[in-house]
């Protein structure tokens, strides 16, 4: 019987959104995620960024690009905890 592949998942260490003097990480990535649900919610995030963007610069509304802006920080966490949980595997 063959070895059951070990399911990669989040390691929980990336964190985003520092806030307070001196900065202080508000959130961190949830550890036990799968690594394809993972990626999944990265594309999801990726998309509602490129819309938020393109609206936000053809209307000039600054709180569509502020909104991006913290998306990106989250969609970034996330490709960095999967890439740690990568590297631990190795």
């Amino acid at each position: 019987m063959a070895d059951e592949p070990k399911v990669l998942t989040t390691v929980g260490v990336a964190t985003f959104l520092d806030v307070g003097n001196p900065p202080t990480d508000l959130l961190r990535v949830q550890p036990g995620i799968p690594i394809d649900d993972a990626y999944e919610q990265v594309s999801v995030l990726l998309s509602y960024i490129k819309h938020l963007v393109r609206e936000g610069d053809m209307e000039d509304d600054h709180k569509l690009l502020a909104a991006a802006d913290y998306l990106s920080l989250l969609a970034k966490a996330l490709m960095d905890d999967i890439e740690i949980a990568k590297n631990r595997q190795r």
